[in-house]
């Protein structure tokens, strides 16, 4: 987790970055002058929380946006170091190459081996190049289908971690059959043998999420968003603007409550309060209370019986109405 120093603020965030800044002086005031501030400091300490709270409480669409993409959020690798143990990562699709944007690999998860795959975005600008900022190509893709039919060659659970804003859209990934790589992982998800528990941990944008998001349980993490299309990109689509993004993010009805409201997700996981990049370990801690569990009870259900589930779940979603072509023809 960074060092309060090297911290980033959103702008909503200000508030806390003026108390911890308050702390701050009083710490070096107390250094100076040999001057016990502790009641102070604590007293501020208290104050954070209560800002917190608030912040958390008044959170807009737009603000979880804004947290799903925080430069301090844990990442998937970050989520794996502190949830799982003898992590062993797998690279490359047999194909092209090694997709950096998509890690994966067998873990332990309590000493129940797992395999874990997810989308993996950089902290810095060397990293972000080379995760291509969590952007998968069609052998990213194809490398989780391969991971996911490994697990379930030995009969072991699949967890995926979403957070993506998309799949590359790159000529070159197009040209290497990015649609292909997405559709043939939807297909092949949805008749796992296998338990298959999907998380979106950052942003979960477009097909670049629905590439790994096929499975017996979809959840979200509080502070993340999961639609079709980016807001920046709904409102410049619409406004031939991105002025409009929070309208469009609102209007999106893209956060964790809206998709379990639409039966789009089974559940919510709440984060630390402030949100995940707080505290990374609460943050993974709250992720694998849900995952044990859950685990253990679709590993009771017959495999087909799973897949009928996996296949009825999915094959309901969304609302439409049907009508008598006949009725209609006569009015």
């Amino acid at each position: 987790m960074p060092q309060l120093k090297n911290r980033q603020f959103l702008d909503f965030e200000k508030p806390l970055k003026d108390l911890y800044d308050q702390i701050e002086q009083l710490k070096v005031t107390q250094e100076k002058s040999k001057t016990d501030m502790s009641s102070s400091i604590a007293a501020l300490e208290n104050k954070i929380l209560e800002t917190k709270k608030h912040i958390t409480d008044t959170l807009t669409p737009w603000h979880r946006v804004q947290l799903s993409r925080h430069p301090d959020r844990p990442y998937t690798l970050k989520y794996i170091e502190n949830m799982c143990t003898n992590f062993v990562e797998l690279h490359g699709d047999r194909n092209v190459k090694d997709d950096k944007a998509m890690v994966g690999g067998f873990a332990q998860l309590d000493g129940k081996t797992v395999m874990i795959i997810g989308q993996q975005k950089g902290n810095n600008t060397k990293t972000r190049q080379l995760r291509n900022f969590g952007m998968a190509n069609p052998e990213g893709y194809r490398k989780a289908l391969r991971l996911m039919k490994l697990a379930e060659k030995f009969n072991k659970p699949v967890i995926t971690l979403i957070d993506t804003p998309g799949a590359y859209p790159g000529l070159e990934a197009e040209e290497r059959g990015q649609g292909e790589a997405i559709a043939r992982n939807i297909y092949e998800m949805i008749s796992l043998k296998v338990p298959v528990i999907c998380v979106i941990i950052g942003e979960g944008a477009s097909g670049g999420a629905l590439g790994i998001g096929v499975g017996d349980k979809v959840v979200m993490m509080e502070n993340t968003w999961y639609t079709v299309i980016s807001p920046e990109s709904c409102s410049s689509i619409l406004w031939r603007s991105w002025d409009k993004k929070e309208i469009a993010a609102e209007q999106l009805r893209l956060t964790g409550t809206d998709m379990l409201n639409f039966g789009l997700v089974d559940t919510v996981i709440p984060e630390p309060l402030g949100g995940a990049h707080w505290d990374y370990e609460e943050a993974a801690a709250n992720l694998k209370k849900y995952l044990l569990p859950v685990i253990n009870e679709l590993e009771k259900i017959n495999p087909q019986e799973r897949i009928n589930s996996r296949i009825e779940k999915f094959g309901k979603m969304g609302f439409w109405e049907e009508k008598n072509i006949a009725e209609t023809a006569t009015h």
